[in-house]
């Protein structure tokens, strides 16, 4: 992809950071730089993008990961404002393998929330343990938002494929992806207006889905 710096290899795929994340990064800092705290929105800034980016990067190695083991290889993965994208070399050949595909990037946030969970319930001291407790508890709010934002059927997001997935085995791929398109630019918009009011990225967010959607939505056509 395009205006991305490769940062290493993972699994045996290549993972790159597109440009646009370090919004992302920017969106943090300010955040807290206008409540003041400078240093803190440094320190927990860099913190925070990192425990971030290895997430991400783990939950897209789950989709490449799952999508090996039906013998599709993955091109490279894209760290991008909406999470990140594996880029398969070919498509899944039934819709049951693309279900179990787009569910296994998800299916590691849950793996992981479930094991921070239990370490901070098993050990109650960990989540005062300063920054390292500080850390902790952000690595398990991370997950779990990863998770239930990736699960909005708004496609090519990972609800939105579960999403086409589910259709497909109904109407074929076509009317699947025709349907599911239409509902991703549907919530496309509501992303769009919310960050009028809340969060500019969710701005972003929503032409990112738009103009995906209505890619995938031509090509499959």
């Amino acid at each position: 992809m395009k205006w991305s710096w490769r940062l290493g290899r993972a699994a045996g795929v290549d993972v790159y950071l597109h440009f646009t994340f370090l919004l992302l990064l920017g969106w943090e800092f300010f955040s807290r730089a206008v409540h003041g705290d400078f240093a803190g929105a440094v320190w927990q800034g860099l913190v925070f993008n990192l425990v971030l980016f290895g997430t991400v990067v783990l939950h897209e190695l789950g989709h490449a990961l799952a999508a090996r083991h039906y013998g599709i290889g993955t091109a490279d993965i894209t760290l991008l404002p909406i999470g990140g994208v594996a880029r398969l070399l070919a498509s899944p050949d039934t819709p049951k393998e693309e279900l179990v595909i787009a569910l296994a990037g998800p299916a590691v946030n849950v793996m992981l929330a479930g094991l921070i969970f239990a370490a901070l319930q098993l050990a109650p001291g960990l989540a005062g343990l300063g920054v390292v407790g500080a850390v902790i508890v952000r690595w398990l709010h991370i997950n779990v938002a990863l998770l239930v934002f990736n699960l909005i059927p708004a496609f090519p997001m990972d609800g939105g494929r579960v999403l086409r997935a589910t259709l497909a085995m109904r109407m074929g791929l076509s009317g699947g992806t025709r349907i599911a398109a239409r509902v991703g630019q549907v919530l496309a918009v509501g992303f769009f207006f919310a960050g009028l009011v809340w969060n500019p990225m969710l701005m972003l967010i929503g032409l990112f889905v738009w103009f995906s959607a209505a890619q995938e939505a031509a090509l499959v056509a």
